[in-house]
């Protein structure tokens, strides 16, 4: 179904069905970019191009949007079925924005067939609808293995195949060393076999108590029986379950099975984790990362989730979720789940409890996924997506951004933050006293701004030369702020030899205004998608330019109470301030203590130190000033700000 997409017309609207059913989004080259699903298409589709759905408007300023030429729709008679036919045309595709989970991979199960006469216990990587009970999964080949090894050594079921079980006329090794009873050779008891069978799977399924129950009951019954050295072996058989299990961590009283997604998102990647619960502890976890992935959270998770049980992964009974997802798709999915699982699955976003605590636990581990992958790929991918976006004209590869901060115009400070390659430079991180105004965040801004390329312009410090991109925070004002601080000094912009200069503007929700940007010699500002890569780089450096100086300014606000709080005693001035805070760390400790101590810092005399004394002790308690530790006064200079130890 071809279209002017820029700008669809009632018509083409007209000629979706209004039916369930699947779209498959193509670029100008006829690849299939992104494929989805719907119970009505038409109003599916509708949102993609109606302004103001920040859910899914994206063809207008996305990426998405900018290679979209065609939409193509399938109609089908059921929900389901527009779902497995979505996973088909994943599958096939490979769309680009579609979640395909590429990293993923069959993690191993432990399989076991009870109907069979003389079950084992096997490894394999696909779960079949065959009455077999499956046991995972596990989340390394060690860890399945070490389990087998474990169920081997302390349970008497066979190792070997089908076919050798037939065939074979002598008992193995596995006979001889008593781990097995030989039922390829010998006439065993059948119902006997079968019971370890219940118990290899009482093992599997984490049920311990039950297990080590029935265990201490042979243990006693064969004790009794004067079998002293099948009693021990028991008994060194449940030392061994106790101590495996132990080693699970217990996160769930319920004695269920859970996969618990966690999701973290930075910019257009997504990261996600899957934990496993099996009968209420925690066994294992998955991690997946997916680029191009500018959608909401909750879309984001209900992709991730379609996609990982596509694969034919175990399901279990509950999934746990850390977004809000559509209502009907979620019904959709779990009614599939159920169908594939043979039992009903519960698909739940948990607000409170120890469910709420696993998808914490989860986004944490997503959070840890971010912070130890290697992200240079990502980030060199994002600043290019910045530099498309807004039409800077050189790659920001260094980014400074700058902020103003202070109290109905009293001790105003200004701060500036570094980003190079996407990611923070404390090193480089400066602060700046305004000296020349108050209660004027333009005449503050150009106040910084100028000595910042004064800097520049007379020292051969690294840390002062000019970046590839420099950001204010604020609007027009301070865009015209910056640029008249860079003609007044002579400082070249936007070119080959001067860096870009825009103004990131924050949201305002009252007024339904997105994030905007703000350019020289351009008129209207840019808006920035929710989600979109190049709103999370901008925010995360406008945000931590905003906590720099609001830190800063913190600062100076209780150094100037504690100044002032001893400013009030006759005879000491500024010098014995300054000595007596370094002697005694606070204004609590100088209270507190005696003349004779007072006396001893430097500079001090009796007379002084006893003029302290009748000050506090005659204050009123109520009134007493703030306390700081290792309050030092403000010299009012640019600081470099403590290297991290």
């Amino acid at each position: 179904m071809a279209s002017d997409l820029l700008s669809p017309s009632r018509e083409f609207f007209e000629r979706i069905p209004q039916t369930a059913g699947v779209y498959l989004m193509k670029d100008r080259a006829g690849r299939v970019v992104y494929v989805g699903k719907a119970l009505n298409l038409r109003s599916r589709l509708r949102q993609y191009f109606r302004p103001g759905d920040d859910a899914r408007t994206f063809v207008a300023t996305g990426l998405l949007g900018r290679v979209l030429a065609d939409i193509e729709t399938v109609v089908v008679d059921t929900e389901r079925e527009a779902l497995l036919l979505e996973n088909h045309l994943i599958k096939k595709h490979q769309p680009r924005f579609n979640v395909k989970l590429r990293d993923d991979k069959q993690y191993l199960v432990l399989r076991i067939d009870p109907s069979a006469r003389f079950p084992r216990v096997e490894v394999v990587r696909n779960i079949r609808d065959d009455g077999a009970r499956y046991f995972g999964p596990f989340h390394s080949a060690t860890a399945c293995r070490e389990t087998l090894r474990t169920v081997n050594r302390h349970f008497q079921l066979r190792t070997c195949s089908d076919h050798v079980l037939e065939n074979r006329t002598r008992p193995c090794l596995q006979y001889q060393i008593k781990r097995c009873p030989g039922p390829c050779v010998f006439d065993i008891d059948e119902r006997a076999y079968h019971q370890q069978v219940d118990e290899v799977m009482l093992f599997l399924g984490g049920k311990k108590d039950e297990l080590v129950s029935r265990l201490k009951g042979r243990m006693a019954q064969r004790a009794d029986e004067e079998h002293f050295e099948a009693a021990a072996q028991i008994r060194d058989s449940i030392r061994a379950i106790e101590r495996t299990l132990s080693a699970q961590r217990v996160v769930q009283e319920e004695f269920v099975d859970q996969d618990v997604f966690g999701l973290r998102k930075e910019g257009d990647v997504a990261y996600a984790v899957v934990l496993f619960v099996r009968a209420g502890k925690l066994v294992g976890r998955r991690s997946f990362r997916e680029r191009d992935q500018e959608f909401s959270e909750g879309e984001v998770t209900a992709n991730i989730v379609q996609q990982y049980y596509a694969s034919g992964t175990f399901v279990p009974d509950e999934v746990l979720v850390p977004a809000e997802l559509d209502p009907e798709e979620t019904q959709v999915i779990a009614d599939w789940l159920s169908a594939i699982r043979g039992k009903k699955v519960r698909i739940a976003r948990p607000q409170r409890g120890a469910k709420r605590k696993l998808v914490e636990l989860a986004n944490k581990n997503a959070a840890a996924s971010v912070a130890t992958e290697s992200r240079a790929e990502d980030a060199d991918a994002a600043l290019e997506k910045l530099k498309t976006r807004l039409g800077l004209s050189r790659f920001p590869a260094r980014i400074e951004c700058y902020d103003i901060a202070h109290v109905q115009g009293a001790q105003t400070v200004g701060a500036r933050v570094v980003f190079e390659g996407g990611t923070p430079d404390r090193a480089q991180y400066r602060k700046f006293s305004v000296k020349s105004v108050e209660n004027d965040d333009f005449a503050a801004m150009y106040e910084v701004l100028s000595r910042r390329l004064r800097r520049a312009q007379a020292s051969d410090d690294p840390a002062w030369a000019l970046p590839d991109l420099l950001v204010v925070d604020g609007g027009k004002g301070q865009l015209g702020s910056a640029l008249a601080a860079f003609g007044d000094l002579g400082v070249p912009v936007s070119g080959d030899h001067g860096p870009d200069v825009i103004a990131l503007a924050k949201e305002r929700r009252d007024a339904g205004r997105p994030e905007r940007v703000f350019l020289r010699n351009v008129k209207d500002p840019i808006a920035l998608r929710p989600n979109s890569v190049e709103l999370h780089v901008l925010a995360r450096l406008r945000d931590e330019a905003h906590r720099f100086a609001n830190t800063f300014h913190r600062g100076r606000r209780k150094r100037t109470v504690l100044r002032s709080a001893l400013a009030e005693v006759p005879g000491i001035g500024p010098a014995r301030q300054r000595a007596l805070l370094r002697e005694f760390g606070s204004v609590k400790a100088i209270r507190e203590a005696p003349a004779d101590e007072l006396a001893r810092a430097k500079g001090m005399t009796r007379s002084a130190a006893e003029a302290v004394r009748r000050h506090f002790d005659g204050a009123d308690p109520a009134g007493r000033a703030d306390d700081d530790h290792g309050a030092k006064p403000d010299d009012g200079n640019e600081r470099r700000p403590r290297a991290p130890r």
